[in-house]
């Protein structure tokens, strides 16, 4: 059964963005826009490097219960300008209602110009598995055991 996310502009979004949506018949990520305050629209948002802004979608969300949206940055962005997600991969929660917006960083080393109506992001709606978190005596032992960071080797 697929997920329906059901979606809702915010007062004064602009109607003509896109909603979210797949690029190709095999993506796992639906594009998501940026849709900023008519202030903006006409030249952008300025982030300069190492800053970070929240983008706004225009979008708010009523994710399924038992599921979420992990927002993931857009890997041509990356490449191409430095531009991810400052909390990748991040979460939207079955129950939050509030206002869709994208957190960007600049790690590249000249100002990043974010367009109305650009691709900022993508969305994975993702099944969701609760644990249970309890406390033990002993934990089973591994081949790793208590190895951190580059235990395993570089090869």
């Amino acid at each position: 059964m697929t997920p329906v996310v059901k979606m809702q502009r915010i007062d004064g979004a602009d109607t003509d963005i896109a909603l979210p949506s797949y690029a190709t018949d095999g993506a796992a990520g639906a594009d998501v826009r940026a849709n900023l305050d008519v202030s903006l629209r006409e030249h952008g948002l300025r982030i300069a490097p190492g800053a970070r802004a929240l983008v706004p979608t225009g979008l708010r969300v009523a994710i399924p219960n038992g599921f979420e949206i992990q927002v993931r940055p857009r890997s041509g962005l990356a490449l191409k300008h430095g531009v991810t997600l400052a909390n990748s991969p991040g979460t939207i929660d079955s129950d939050y209602r509030g206002a869709l917006g994208v957190i960007l960083i600049n790690l590249g080393d000249a100002a990043f110009t974010v367009a109305h109506g650009e691709r900022i992001a993508q969305l994975v709606v993702a099944p969701v598995v609760k644990a249970a978190f309890r406390l033990s005596e002993r934990l089973d032992e591994t081949e790793r055991g208590g190895g951190g960071f580059g235990s395993t080797g570089l090869a």
